[in-house]
C-alpha cells in the first residue's frame, strides 16, 4: 500500500513504530512523530492527544494483529499458528513490539489499556492453545516453546534452525493431536 494510501492514522502509527526501532522510546517526541509521519503536530493532535496515547494506539493495533492471527488459528490449527507467529516476520515489528514491553516495566506512559493489549499477546495464545489441546501439561509446553521463541526473537537472541523449528512444530503438533 503506497504511503498515500495509508490513513493518517495509520501514518502516525508507522511513523511512531520507526522511531521505536531507531531510537526506543526516549527518542519519541510528537514533534518527531508528526514529521516522520509527514503531518502536522495538530494533525497529530487531532488523531492522538498525547504521547500516551500514540503508545496506546500501536498496543491496539498489536492486538488487533493478535486477535485476527488467534481467529484463523483457531480454524487452522492453533499449535502451528502459535509456533510460527512466535518467530515473528519482521525486525521492526521486533523492535517495535520489545520497546513497548520494556515500556510495561516501569514508565507512567502505558495506559492500564495499553498494558492490557500487550499482555493479551501472551494470554490470547494461552487460552487458545488450552482450549484446543486436551492434556493442560501438552498445552503448557507448547505455550514455553513459543513464548520461547518469541522472546529470543524480540531480543535478539540466537534462534534455532528452521530445521530444528520445523522438527519440534511436528512433534508438538503430534503430542497436541493437531494434524
Amino acid at each position: 500500500m503506497a504511503k498515500d494510501e495509508l490513513s493518517t492514522r495509520d501514518r502516525i502509527l508507522n511513523a511512531l513504530q520507526r522511531i521505536l526501532v531507531d531510537e526506543g522510546s526516549s527518542g519519541v517526541t510528537l514533534e518527531k512523530v508528526a514529521a516522520e509521519a509527514g503531518v502536522s503536530k495538530g494533525g497529530l493532535l487531532y488523531h492522538f492527544k498525547s504521547k500516551p496515547d500514540l503508545y496506546d494506539g500501536l498496543a491496539s493495533r498489536f492486538r488487533a494483529l493478535e486477535e485476527a492471527r488467534l481467529a484463523e488459528a483457531r480454524r487452522t490449527g492453533v499449535v502451528e499458528a502459535f509456533i510460527r507467529a512466535s518467530q515473528l516476520e519482521s525486525a521492526e515489528s521486533e523492535a517495535a513490539l520489545w520497546a513497548l514491553f520494556t515500556a510495561l516495566r516501569g514508565t507512567d506512559e502505558l495506559s492500564d489499556q495499553a498494558k492490557d493489549d500487550l499482555v493479551f499477546i501472551f494470554n490470547g495464545w494461552s487460552e487458545a492453545l488450552k482450549e484446543s489441546i486436551a492434556d493442560p501439561v501438552t498445552a503448557e509446553i507448547v505455550r514455553l516453546v513459543g513464548d520461547g521463541l518469541f522472546l529470543s526473537a524480540l531480543s535478539g537472541l540466537p534462534l534455532p534452525s528452521q530445521d530444528v523449528v520445523d522438527a519440534i512444530l511436528a512433534r508438538l503438533k503430534a503430542e497436541s493431536g493437531e494434524s
